[in-house]
């Protein structure tokens, strides 16, 4: 196939070696994975260990995933709840964050899963 898709226009080709700069680091992003689903595992949570993604999905500790997600809010942690990704009971993780924040947000996730443990959201019951 011949044409102007097929192939990057010269200004992209001038940015190619900027944009190499901002390359992802695989292994860093596997670091980044095996800490959180270690850490996320010793404070109690369910959650697999992907082999191919930038994102974690934990299995909310209430069944109303969105409530679970507003409850981290509080924590000043943002994650997308299941629900909206067809994955109902489920929030979403990334791991592109740096590593301060991740490292800051696991004592909130801590206190949100024992605040969850402990207290149900008005709709929903644990799981």
């Amino acid at each position: 196939m011949v044409s102007g898709y097929a192939f990057p226009n010269a200004l992209l080709q001038h940015a190619l070696p900027d944009l190499d700069k901002l390359s992802i680091s695989i292994q860093h992003l596997e670091e980044k994975r095996d800490h959180m689903v270690r850490a996320l595992r010793e404070i109690g949570y369910q959650v697999h260990h992907p082999e191919g993604t930038f994102y974690l999905l934990p299995k909310s500790p209430w069944i109303d995933d969105m409530a679970f997600v507003r409850l981290l809010m509080e924590y000043k942690i943002y994650c997308l709840p299941g629900s909206v990704a067809e994955l109902p009971g489920y929030f979403r993780i990334s791991l592109t964050a740096n590593d301060a924040m991740i490292d800051r947000s696991l004592s909130g996730f801590a206190r949100a899963f024992e605040r969850a443990r402990k207290h149900q959201p008005l709709r929903a019951r644990m799981r």
